[in-house]
């Protein structure tokens, strides 16, 4: 009888020890995991901030090599001006995004907010022998956070770019005003995505332009990343259709107001 008392409770010492190891290892994960958050949106907001200074350095040097230029040169300030306010709200944006918070929603026309995303960026698509084809109502509406949308149409516009270089082509983006949602699509006519891609695009780091051949190299995998969080935040949808050599569609579904609310009901 005592023998199995003391095997009780050295059984019952060996639980209480493995115990204390499993709560020491979960805290341990926990604090790997928000390491793991703070460098993936350390990576995020380079990225992004990436594409707001890119074409800020192109005018600023353009104005530098012509400083009699006295247009180019206001026109340089200008963009500086507007993009440093913007970048500014990209990043109080993406915190809110990592610390949970909703930033204000509204609603806001598409075609406002891609003419914005267009004003950003410093080099004019023909140039690069790329034709921009909008067909969108002019009071089709989304409803969420701008800044937070820009980023998101300006990402899937850039892959867009990318893909169709250097040969050129045509981005045709569209709009459509659904019963329960805006469906939103942008399409390219580049190089397309291989198959087996297409299930991993939206996976942080994973760059197709690594991956396909024909593809501009130096990808960082988080621009559509990037794209799959905004949608998840505003309760959306977004799909890819691809075929290699026939370009590629991206889907972009947001709900409605009310469909957004119901969702989110701690929503001011």
């Amino acid at each position: 009888m005592a023998r199995l008392l003391e095997k009780r409770r050295s059984l019952h010492r060996r639980l209480q020890q493995q115990s204390r190891q499993n709560e020491q290892l979960r805290d341990h994960l926990d604090q790997m995991q928000s390491l793991a958050n703070l460098g993936l949106v350390t990576a995020m907001i380079a990225h992004e901030m990436n594409n707001i200074l890119t074409p800020l350095g192109t005018y600023a040097e353009l104005a530098l090599q012509h400083p009699d230029d006295r247009a180019l040169a206001e026109k340089a300030l200008r963009k500086a001006a507007v993009n440093s306010e913007r970048a500014g709200r990209i990043l109080e944006s993406m915190l809110a995004m990592v610390r949970g918070e909703r930033g204000q929603r509204d609603r806001h026309h598409v075609a406002s907010l891609l003419d914005e995303v267009f004003a950003c960026l410093g080099r004019d698509f023909a140039k690069d022998g790329i034709r921009v084809v909008q067909d969108i109502e002019v009071d089709l509406e989304v409803f969420g956070e701008a800044t937070q949308l820009q980023q998101l149409f300006m990402n899937l516009i850039l892959n867009a770019r990318q893909a169709m270089l250097p040969g050129g082509g045509t981005l045709t983006i569209r709009g459509q005003d659904e019963p329960d949602r805006t469906r939103i699509e942008i399409l390219d006519t580049g190089c397309g995505i291989a198959p087996e891609n297409q299930e991993r695009i939206f996976e942080v780091f994973f760059s197709t332009k690594d991956a396909e051949p024909g593809t501009a190299q130096g990808g960082c995998g988080l621009g559509l990343a990037f794209c799959r969080r905004v949608i998840d935040e505003h309760g959306g949808t977004i799909q890819v259709h691809s075929e290699p050599g026939a370009g590629s569609c991206f889907v972009v579904g947001l709900p409605k107001e009310t469909a957004w609310r119901v969702d989110a009901p701690g929503d001011a």
